[in-house]
């Protein structure tokens, strides 16, 4: 049996996913610098050194979400991290987010670590069994809305003016992947080394 509790490690050709630790704090630390990232996540909150520490540490306790670094192979560099949250277990359905750093932004990491996520949810995750993984992402990161479809994700709906960011206002694109989907991500054999 597993479940969300289990934090596994993936291996991709460009990307590895492993369970996000205590000491990739100072690397999230860093990444709430990324203004940019900051814009494409709609992040407007702000955190301490102390709140990203213990939010770090906590993440291999949760038991209802994967929170995973995702390390460019290439250099073994932290590139940002992935996340399946939100979990719904009368709906057997999950939330989906991801955070790349400048970086690793443009270089296919992103589009292979939502893959292998995917993929491990919907093929190995049977506890429980995930049906609908959902995401939000909003309509100027046009680069981001290109991957997730290509990646198996459905436009479903429109959240209208859901972000204010400076004095624009943008949508939120409602995306979703079903494990019925023909499209959908499998999980490589080999992912789970």
């Amino acid at each position: 049996m597993t479940s969300f509790a289990d934090k596994p490690t993936l291996h991709g050709e460009r990307v590895l996913l492993r369970p996000i630790v205590a000491g990739d704090a100072p690397c999230m630390w860093a990444d709430l610098a990324d203004a940019e990232a900051m814009r494409l996540t709609g992040t407007t909150a702000t955190f301490t050194r102390e709140q990203i520490d213990a939010w770090a540490a906590s993440r291999i306790d949760q038991p209802d979400r994967l929170d995973l670094a995702v390390v460019d192979r290439e250099t073994g560099a932290w590139a940002g991290e992935v996340v399946v949250n939100d979990l719904d277990v009368d709906n057997r359905s999950c939330g989906f987010r991801i955070a790349l750093r400048g970086s690793a932004r443009g270089r296919g990491l992103g589009s292979e670590a939502t893959r292998l996520l995917v993929g491990y949810v919907f093929d190995i995750v049977d506890e429980p069994s995930i049906h609908r993984i959902e995401l939000e992402v909003y309509a100027f990161n046009e680069r981001a809305i290109r991957t997730y479809e290509r990646v198996g994700f459905v436009r479903e709906g429109v959240r209208r003016d859901a972000l204010r960011w400076g004095d624009e206002v943008t949508d939120a694109i409602i995306m979703s992947c079903l494990r019925t989907d023909p499209g959908r991500p499998r999980l490589r054999a080999d992912a789970l080394r």
